[in-house]
């Protein structure tokens, strides 16, 4: 196979000469049905659309949006062109889509109607955003909408390559700020290629999408996923544990995604007889649950549930063997693409110089597959950090045993993993210290009743400061996304520290509750 010829416009057009009149894609909230030559239609009406507004190959578009057909079929629409999608999380507040927009250099944004009043500020802020538009009608600002609608269904012809940019993902670092990570046409087709062959899908089955859109699981995974294999993307505006089953049933889909809390929410309702009357036969997703709790939901819903690795920079990594023996607790083997000429996924463990270790032995995690980021987006110093002599560095801490199956033991960097998010601790801890009240914050992560975890922060007064625990909640509230915000805190007199001044975390992490601790939860 030629890599480098690989791209999101031939992978999708070969779809549509293939299967014309098969569903690309299902919208739950009326049922709605786009085969794959309307899909192509509507594509190419928006891939005229962003030429015409001046986009070329290349160039970052902040989209700041719900699911939705639009949303998907604009996307689809600028890759066709080689622009860049900067998906932002809409749970973000002003400053936050700012530092994307600004860091991404956006000229331009589409947005749903109900973020427009935040985008108003990140025009403030962000200086490089020329134009906004928005899905839908709005008397104020432009359609993208009815743009597409005006449009001929024509796309320009543009040369794309397999390291052509297509998606810029933001994911926390440890120094606080967000880092681009640069996904490519490459990247996604080869995962759109196998991720059907992983999940043992077969020609024209459905893929239930729930998760967002400004997650790389649904856009690769999931959009790429139905696209290799001629099936159809089932899209849910969001995640709802009471419409999860009737959506799933009704539309007849085979594979689920899940992140987070996802699963054990779902086997939180009450049993029901049609429990397992469904055609689910995989459920794919982290973090890998509990033997008893996997156990107990494969026999009540009738599926498999799978886990495995993969992260931001790399859509190949890990994964449970489906027929195979499984470890309990691990993240499985290395993931192949099915073409052999591919080359395949690598997996070591190694300790802090980069020595790979034998089994058994704790260390870092390092990957290398043909489907690894091409770095983060102009951060050459942190890229280096990352992709070592072609080895990405997972910052991980895992194992391996004899036969070859790896796995997790902590996160080697500073990020707490919450509602199936990662979050910095140290932004967290940079917005509690610009506080007048506060002296010092640390944030950890502690066990959640949902299988990720929760935000727990300890703060250091100011002498003389009388901040009280609400105070610091609503003050995280009106400075970060909701699930940013710590669901729990205590005011202690000091953090412990090293010689050299580091916070040993380690120490906060073994200290149990006082009677003094917050719970955010028992507030509301």
């Amino acid at each position: 196979m030629d890599l480098d010829v690989l791209s999101v416009r031939s992978f999708f057009e070969q779809a549509v000469a293939a299967f014309p009149d098969e569903p690309f894609l299902i919208w739950t909230p009326d049922g709605s049905v786009i085969t794959y030559a309307q899909a192509e239609d509507r594509i190419d009406r928006a891939a005229n659309v962003w030429h015409t507004l001046g986009v070329r190959k290349g160039d970052r578009v902040a989209f700041m949006a719900d699911n939705s057909p639009d949303f998907l079929i604009a996307w689809l629409g600028l890759a066709k062109i080689g622009g860049v999608l900067v998906a932002i999380n809409t749970g973000f507040r002003a400053v936050e889509a700012s530092y994307l927009v600004a860091d991404s250099e956006a000229r331009f944004a589409l947005v749903d109607p109900k973020y427009l009043p935040l985008f108003d500020d990140v025009r403030q802020r962000a200086e490089c955003l020329e134009t906004v538009l928005t899905i839908g009608q709005h008397e104020d600002v432009p359609s993208f909408t009815a743009l597409m609608d005006g449009a001929e269904p024509c796309a320009p012809p543009v040369e794309l390559h397999g390291d052509d940019l297509i998606s810029l993902i933001y994911t926390s670092g440890t120094t606080g700020n967000p880092k681009g990570v640069m996904q490519t046409h490459r990247n996604f087709v080869l995962t759109g290629q196998a991720y059907g062959h992983w999940m043992r899908m077969s020609r024209g089955q459905r893929i239930y999408a729930c998760l967002p859109l400004f997650h790389i699981n649904s856009q690769a995974y999931s959009t790429m996923g139905v696209i290799g294999i001629g099936g159809a993307l089932v899209l849910a505006p969001r995640f709802s544990a009471g419409a999860f089953w009737d959506d799933v049933r009704k539309h007849r889909v085979n594979v689920f995604n899940f992140i987070g809390a996802m699963t054990v929410i779902l086997s939180k309702k009450e049993p029901a007889p049609d429990d397992a009357d469904h055609d689910v036969h995989i459920a794919y997703g982290v973090p890998a649950l509990d033997a008893k709790i996997r156990g107990d939901i494969e026999r009540r819903f009738g599926l498999q549930v799978i886990s495995g690795f993969g992260m931001s920079e790399t859509t190949f990594g890990l994964l449970e063997p489906l027929d195979e023996e499984r470890r309990p607790g691990s993240m499985g083997v290395p993931r192949h693409h099915p073409d052999p000429s591919v080359p395949r996924t690598e997996a070591r463990i190694v300790d802090d110089e980069g020595r790979e270790v034998g089994p058994g032995v704790v260390g870092e995690l390092v990957l290398r597959n043909a489907a690894m980021m091409s770095g983060y987006f102009r951060d050459p110093e942190r890229t280096a950090e990352a992709l070592v002599d072609g080895w990405l560095h997972t910052g991980d801490s895992a194992h391996r045993d004899a036969d070859g199956f790896f796995f997790f033991v902590d996160r080697k960097k500073d990020i707490i993993r919450r509602r199936g998010e990662n979050v910095s601790s140290l932004e967290v801890e940079r917005v509690i210290e610009r506080h007048p009240g506060v002296q010092e914050a640390a944030v950890i992560g502690v066990p959640s009743e949902l299988t990720d975890e929760e935000l727990l922060t300890y703060i250091v007064r100011r002498p003389g400061a009388e901040v009280r625990a609400k105070e610091i909640f609503d003050w995280c509230a009106d400075n970060l996304a909701a699930f940013k915000v710590p669901r729990y805190l205590e005011f202690i007199d000091a953090l412990p520290k090293t010689p050299t001044s580091k916070i040993q975390k380690a120490l906060l992490r073994g200290t149990a509750a006082s009677p003094g601790r917050v719970d955010r939860t028992a507030m509301v």
